[in-house]
């Protein structure tokens, strides 16, 4: 069976190749950068306390869900700071002499970007350390009695972090890092600003009823929404006037299988298979997978956690469980034996 790619879905918040357009659409500073304002404001107090005091920024953990702005901070504050930015991702750090490269490379103050930075190996963390903290590399050359470790003395850098698992990072890397932030998932409101934003810059014309609709259906999540904009644009100049209002947004949407609360086909696939051939649930993980045709690993991973934001599902010890909010969304009678325990509030009421 062949590996589900995360990034195929629309709705997925993972960053499909050929992405580059959106590229263009990143806010550049955090007057334009819209949502997070407790991130905002406090980000902007810790680079003013730096300016004033001549100094680079402290390293900075950004952690979070996929898609919500990790990588636009990062440019963000290497603009307010006016050095450069060099961006990289854990699994390309393979050993510690490409850790070396980089941090040799870097000019006094810049920001080195490492994405996916829980996944950075044992022996480049190590490395790492002395290079947070003391600004210096401890490199051996050679082997056997005649090793010899040498000293190599860097820049002052920034080093900004950002992970979608916090807690796979390791403890003395975390605390190395003197700022850590948390980015929330997006409101609609929230989205639907930045919907009319990028549509501004892809000289598309929206009205705010239509961004706001597309905003409903973005999973609280940016890289969402702009990818589901340069969509129905598509719908809007074909089969519409080229204007994004609300009666385009829906069409669109429709046509596209996704219905007003952001889920796919393959999200009611999963809910459908829990309810109609396990009654409900619980139904163990592998076993749906098989009954669907998918990667256990997909599901996990890529539908799941926005179907328990939501309120549609359930982890058990014995499986999965549909509740009730998922019966209703799925326009399916509730049964007189459902348990009143089985239901759970969605995070976005």
């Amino acid at each position: 069976m062949e590996e589900y790619e995360f990034g195929s879905r629309l709705v997925s918040p993972e960053m499909n190749q050929g992405e580059g357009e959106e590229i263009s659409l990143r806010p550049k500073t955090l007057e334009e950068y819209v949502g997070q304002e407790k991130v905002k404001e406090n980000l902007r107090i810790y680079l003013e306390a730096a300016k004033r005091r001549g100094e680079p920024m402290d390293h900075i953990l950004l952690y979070g869900p996929p898609g919500l702005g990790k990588t636009t901070l990062a440019g963000i504050v290497a603009q307010e700071m006016g050095v450069q930015i060099r961006i990289t991702s854990g699994p390309a750090i393979e050993k510690p002499g490409d850790l070396a490269a980089l941090l040799t490379n870097l000019q006094e103050g810049d920001v080195l970007f490492i994405d996916e930075i829980h996944r950075l190996s044992r022996q480049v963390e190590e490395v790492l350390y002395p290079a947070l903290e003391d600004y210096a590399l401890d490199i051996m050359i050679g082997k056997g009695p005649s090793a010899q470790s040498i000293r190599i003395n860097l820049p002052r850098f920034t080093l900004i972090g950002a992970t979608t698992r916090a807690g796979q990072i390791t403890g003395p890397l975390r605390d190395r890092f003197g700022v850590l932030l948390k980015l929330e998932l997006y409101s609609p409101q929230e989205l639907s600003g930045i919907i009319l934003r990028s549509a501004n810059i892809l000289g598309q014309p929206c009205t705010e009823e239509g961004a706001l609709e597309l905003a409903k259906c973005s999973r609280g999540t940016p890289r969402v929404a702009n990818r589901m904009l340069k969509r129905v644009r598509d719908f809007a100049a074909v089969l519409a006037d080229g204007n994004i209002d609300k009666e385009t947004a829906k069409l669109a949407l429709k046509r596209m299988d996704i219905d007003d609360l952001g889920l796919d086909e393959m999200d009611r696939s999963m809910l459908r298979a829990i309810i109609e051939m396990y009654g409900g649930g619980p139904v163990g993980l592998d076993t749906l997978a098989a009954a669907l045709g998918e990667e256990a690993v997909t599901l996990e991973d890529v539908c799941e956690p926005y179907l328990m934001q939501m309120g549609f599902l359930t982890r058990t010890p014995r499986g999965r469980c549909a509740t009730r909010l998922a019966w209703t969304h799925l326009g399916l009678e509730l049964p007189k034996e459902l348990d009143a325990a089985n239901g759970q509030q969605s995070l976005f009421d």
